[in-house]
């Protein structure tokens, strides 16, 4: 669809040399894994398909999209858990920025609900439960009712492309991926760190890459995962990294709406950055009844909110202490 929508495709057997894929996933087929551990238990290893080892491989995503679409360039797979969709995006954009691409279709995408990834998530105590008779109501970043996550599955992917090539076909550029930032907690496997540093330096680093001013961001989609700790800190790590600049600063969480899509999350968020830098329009932080800290930043509680926004900051976190920030701005020709 990303492709499709980009309007181009590889013409030449240069086109597509210089033409890459990045897909990230935080755990790749594991309801395959699962259905196929059952059935080895069950029948034995002579009923278990030629095809299990490349379905479950999480690199196999980019390398289907790359033979469908005869893209030859740099073929890479993030997994970074929570920020593997972030981490393609950003990747990928290295990619074009070292000049080994011109074209890079990236994104994430994550199939996770199974009965092993529910239990496994379930025995961590990362989901919500206190709505299950309510599971509209279950996912609430930033509300002090918030429990626990709720999962989702799904894809998200962005054409990135380096400028001259775009402008050359007159493309249609929905923004520049104009800052990238990355850092590591070194902390806890599944916990962040409390102080918020490894996102706080994440920020960072995004807005020092992308060149801009901290008020020239006036929209943050942040990671926001309904979780009791997390949401928290996020927050304070993003008051701490905008200091002065918190005046007119929005901050909403789309995984009230879509659930938490681990290894898509990243992705699928960046298309909603992209979209409300088109539109003008923030998603919503829905279900966020009560917040549970004061903050000066507008969380944008259960509806959407038109705005003139300059630049996006869009933020990914995962197992392991890992941190991704993206930053979107307007391309101006």
């Amino acid at each position: 669809m990303a492709l499709k929508d980009s309007g181009w495709k590889p013409q030449t057997d240069e086109d597509s040399f210089r033409a890459g894929v990045g897909v990230g996933s935080g755990i790749g087929g594991l309801a395959s894994i699962e259905k196929t551990a059952l059935l080895l238990n069950e029948k034995g290893p002579r009923r278990v398909s030629p095809f299990f080892i490349p379905g479950a491989l999480i690199n196999l995503a980019a390398g289907q999209i790359s033979i469908k679409n005869n893209l030859k360039g740099p073929n890479l797979a993030a997994v970074t858990a929570c920020a593997s969709g972030s981490h393609s995006i950003g990747e990928g954009a290295q990619m074009i920025k070292n000049n080994k691409a011109d074209v890079m279709l990236v994104g994430g995408t994550e199939a996770a609900i199974c009965p092993i990834g529910m239990a496994g998530f379930s025995a961590s105590r990362a989901l919500s439960t206190n709505f299950n008779e309510m599971p509209e109501k279950a996912s609430r970043p930033y509300d002090k009712d918030r429990d626990g996550f709720v999962m989702g599955e799904g894809a998200g992917f962005l054409v990135l492309e380096e400028l001259d090539h775009a402008l050359s076909r007159n493309a249609k550029i929905y923004g520049e991926l104009k800052g990238y930032g990355v850092s590591g907690d070194a902390f806890h496997i599944t916990s962040p760190s409390e102080d918020g540093d490894g996102a706080y330096r994440s920020i960072l680093m995004a807005i020092d890459d992308a060149g801009i001013s901290k008020e020239e961001i006036n929209y943050v989609n942040a990671h926001g995962t309904s979780t009791p700790l997390g949401d928290e800190i996020e927050l304070r790590a993003v008051e701490r990294a905008f200091d002065s600049a918190l005046e007119g600063l929005s901050m909403s969480s789309t995984k009230s709406s879509t659930g938490h899509l681990l290894g898509a999350a990243g992705a699928i968020e960046a298309v909603f950055s992209v979209m409300a830098l088109n539109e003008n329009i923030i998603p919503p932080t829905i279900n966020l009844d009560n917040p549970s800290v004061e903050t000066k930043i507008d969380l944008v509680p259960h509806i959407a909110k038109e705005k003139e926004i300059k630049s996006v900051l869009s933020n990914s976190f995962g197992f392991g202490g890992t941190n991704a920030s993206l930053i979107f701005s307007h391309h101006y020709n």
